[in-house]
């Protein structure tokens, strides 16, 4: 009889305990596949998103990242077109490439004159139409809540800020913010609204001799102190500090107000165009950035144009001390939040092994005890210790066969209904909440790490009760009965 007809013949032959190995695999097969899908599907989307505002690399002036935060103007890349121009027309990374732009950012204060409320604020001058290129890509075809920027085609002075920002500075009613309340008034505010009144004064007050205010600067505090009887309820007005440390001030129109998840960012956010940005900190100086944002095609070309981008920089622009950083260095809470779930995805799937390896191993061990004159009678017949031996195992392999194929249409019929539940979740610092959805079929190594995993449990957990059988003696075995 063939080794496989008679393999299946001995597992018909107990069904109940058959069946209940075969749901021990079953349910962990697919314990493990849904969670791998979850985990793959949270890493998906943190990737789009970061590669949707930052890019997959990023040009920075050396030491930026760790301590520009407090002083851009330090870290500005000079001549940034050129450079832009050098990353754009070389032939290795043209083919790549699908959006090189610069960013400009800063920090400042915020003010709404008709609420006399102020508010710190994290701005970016941006190049409007790239960005929104930027957010449009969505290389794994995720539910993706990435809005356009609306400063795209608007005027020059023209601004984009956090809901956060609007409810600060009471703008919630005069830009139509749905689920937005203005803040309340207290000390603190009073204080910050002081200083800030006090910084525009002074700014405005500057002798025309004095040789410390750029002309630039004198400007614009004419500009505010004059009379404006059709002031928009939405304007407000930008101060920062110059390059040289001048105070600068710039009145900016508030046009839209959006949501941008995290509470922390939204409640600091000011998007403008990159040449307002630069007026306000270079003023009549050559302007400069502080990032040159590079998006690819596509995440797995990021090592080859990464290192294409450094020799490239190191060649031409050795001077600036340029540096490339890619979004996992940009964004640390990628790598923490990968750490995390794969170490839970680690315990999970060794866990879920180890009750499997267990349950085939009594399986089979049981099996041996209750067939042990039947492996006598087929050794006195002729048969060979390896023949018992492979007899065993490949019962182990039908079953371990069988549970993955049920398996896998276990977790086909759980995700789709995982998927198509509208269950939501709202990440720790987030302000919406996101789709639950598992993504098991688009991570084709979780797929054939968990079909082989389950194979090499099966086969690992039958080795030794089939060894134990293939070792009996045989006329201890016939007197077993």
């Amino acid at each position: 009889m063939n080794l496989w007809m008679l393999a299946l013949r001995n597992l018909l032959r107990n069904r109940r305990r058959s069946l209940a190995t075969l749901l021990a695999m079953v349910v962990g097969l697919t314990a493990i596949l849904l969670f791998g899908g979850y985990r793959s599907n949270i890493l998906y989307g943190m990737e789009t998103g970061f590669v949707q505002f930052s890019g997959h690399l990023q040009v920075q002036r050396r030491g930026y990242f760790v301590d520009g935060g407090d002083n851009p103007t330090a870290y500005g890349i000079a001549g940034y077109q050129r450079v832009i121009d050098a990353i754009s027309g070389d032939p290795e990374l043209a083919p790549l490439l699908r959006v090189v732009t610069p960013t400009l950012q800063l920090g400042g204060i915020a003010g709404h004159m008709e609420s006399g409320h102020t508010r710190s604020v994290l701005a970016q001058g941006l190049v409007a139409p790239d960005i929104n290129r930027l957010m449009q890509w969505n290389d794994y075809g995720m539910v993706s809540y990435a809005q356009p920027l609306a400063l795209e085609g608007t005027a020059p002075h023209a601004a984009v800020i956090g809901t956060g920002v609007a409810r600060k500075l009471q703008l919630c009613a005069a830009l139509q913010v749905p689920h937005c309340t203005n803040a309340s008034t207290n000390a603190s505010t009073n204080a910050s609204t002081n200083a800030y009144t006090s910084a525009r004064t002074s700014a405005a007050v500057q002798a025309p001799e004095a040789p410390a205010v750029p002309d630039d600067v004198a400007a614009l505090s004419a500009l505010e102190r004059s009379p404006d009887a059709e002031r928009a309820p939405t304007r407000i007005e930008m101060l920062v500090a110059t390059a040289k440390g001048a105070p600068n001030v710039a009145s900016l129109q508030a046009i839209k107000a959006v949501n941008l998840g995290i509470k922390a960012i939204d409640d600091m956010y000011l998007a403008m165009h990159l040449p307002q940005a630069q007026r306000l900190l270079y003023g009549t100086q050559a302007p400069e950035v502080t990032s040159i944002v590079v998006q690819l095609q596509h995440t797995a070309q990021l090592p080859a144009a990464r290192a294409r981008l450094q020799a490239l920089l190191a060649q031409d622009f050795a001077a600036q001390d340029l540096e490339v950083l890619d979004f996992r260095t940009l964004n640390p809470m990628f790598g923490q939040t990968d750490e995390f779930m794969a170490s839970m995805f680690g315990f999970i799937a060794l866990l879920i092994a180890v009750i499997v390896l267990f349950t085939i191993a009594n399986t089979m061990g049981t099996a041996v005890v209750e067939r042990t004159v039947e492996i006598g009678t087929l050794r006195a017949m002729g048969q060979r210790c390896s023949g018992i031996r492979r007899l065993f195992l490949c019962e182990a392999l039908l079953l371990g066969a069988a549970g993955t194929v049920l398996g896998l249409l276990a977790t086909a019929v759980v995700a789709w209904a995982i998927n198509h539940s509208g269950w939501t979740w709202t990440p720790p610092g987030y302000s919406y909440a996101y789709l639950v959805l598992v993504r098991v079929w688009q991570d084709l190594p979780l797929l054939a790490g968990s079909i082989v995993g389950m194979l090499a449990v099966t086969l690992t957990s039958a080795w030794w009760p089939a060894r134990r059988a293939a070792r009996m003696d045989i006329v201890d075995a016939l007197r077993h009965a």
